[in-house]
């Protein structure tokens, strides 16, 4: 019995605050050409390009893992040459991401058992599918022993549409990828409309897969994601992609460096911050690329973030530009 006078107690549950999720700021690639003519100091050796970015930021998406499986020893290297806490994003070779592929770009024991059309592309077989994923995942390998490994980016076709395609033909290659992470972008706005939003997001929850969210140009063209879209899919990794805001250059550029071609403005680099902060709040890691990658637009954009974001006083100043 409760003695009189006695103080009551009880348990008082306290809601404990999820702790923001660390973010991760770099480009895709670090060895563009702009970067190289006017990011890099002059003159300075290619194998000393990787250390020096890495001295800048704590991750980077690798390019060149979509038009080729990278070679063990290469990324072996690559894992050497950068400080512990240094993440890498591999983007997963373009058959797989249902992108025209020659046959030159698979390793050489999958050329021989290989497909192709008339014009010289491979033909994507479910047995194919399995082994590129093995020999992409292999590839990896070091990364993952040195803690390193971020996730791979499934950066699809746009012609891999809802009135084409469904969303469960990824899910044999997403099981393939999960072990060591997997991202995948849309590059089809028909994903995203009307009551097929809610059905896309179902998907890649159940898959326990992170849906990349963009920065694009305020276009409705059906290439073009809408950036306003900020679903969290999988609360362990968001993915951010900052693909500038020009829609003549996205929708009507050549090559990379044209589409692309974007320098952001201090005050939008103040919006994206807003937006990494918010994103934090729903993730235990957030990654954000800059994919500007027209002259030196990226690295000094990302650095801009990273001050934003208050993880650096401020970036090495830019070269003059001769050319405004």
């Amino acid at each position: 019995m409760q003695r009189a006078g006695a103080v009551l107690c009880c348990r008082v549950k306290t809601k404990i605050e999820k702790k923001p999720a660390k973010i991760l700021v770099g480009t895709a690639s670090w060895s563009d050409p702009g970067f190289v003519e006017r990011w890099y100091p002059t003159g300075m050796a290619a194998a000393e390009r990787l250390p020096w970015y890495a001295q800048h930021f704590d991750l980077v998406e690798v390019n060149s893992s979509f038009y080729a499986v990278l070679a063990v020893k290469m990324v072996e290297r690559w894992a050497r040459a950068t400080p512990n806490e240094f993440v890498f994003d591999l983007k997963v070779h373009r058959l797989l991401s249902r992108h025209a592929a020659p046959l030159k770009s698979l390793p050489p024991a999958l050329q021989r058992i290989a497909e192709v059309t008339g014009k010289g592309n491979v033909i994507l077989t479910e047995k194919l599918e399995r082994a590129l994923a093995d020999e992409v995942v292999a590839a990896a390998q070091p990364l993952r022993a040195a803690g390193k490994m971020g996730s791979f980016l499934l950066q699809l076709s746009p012609a891999f549409s809802p009135r084409k395609h469904e969303l469960a033909e990824l899910e044999a290659l997403l099981a393939k990828l999960a072990s060591l992470g997997v991202v995948v972008e849309l590059r089809n706005r028909s994903w995203t409309e009307n009551d097929q939003l809610e059905r896309t997001l179902d998907f890649f929850r159940k898959q326990k897969t992170t849906l990349a969210l963009v920065d694009a140009p305020n276009e409705k063209h059906f290439t073009i994601m809408p950036s306003e879209l900020n679903a969290v899919t999988n609360p362990r990794l968001t993915y951010l992609r900052l693909h500038g805001r020009n829609p003549a250059a996205y929708l009507r550029g050549k090559t990379v460096a044209e589409r692309f071609y974007y320098d952001y403005s201090d005050d939008e680099i103040s919006e994206v911050a807003q937006r990494a902060r918010k994103l934090a709040a729903e993730s235990d890691a957030v990654h954000i690329i800059f994919n500007n990658n027209a002259l030196d637009f990226a690295p000094h954009a990302a650095l801009r973030l990273r001050a934003a974001l208050g993880q650096i006083a401020q970036g090495p100043p830019r070269q003059a530009d001769l050319f405004r």
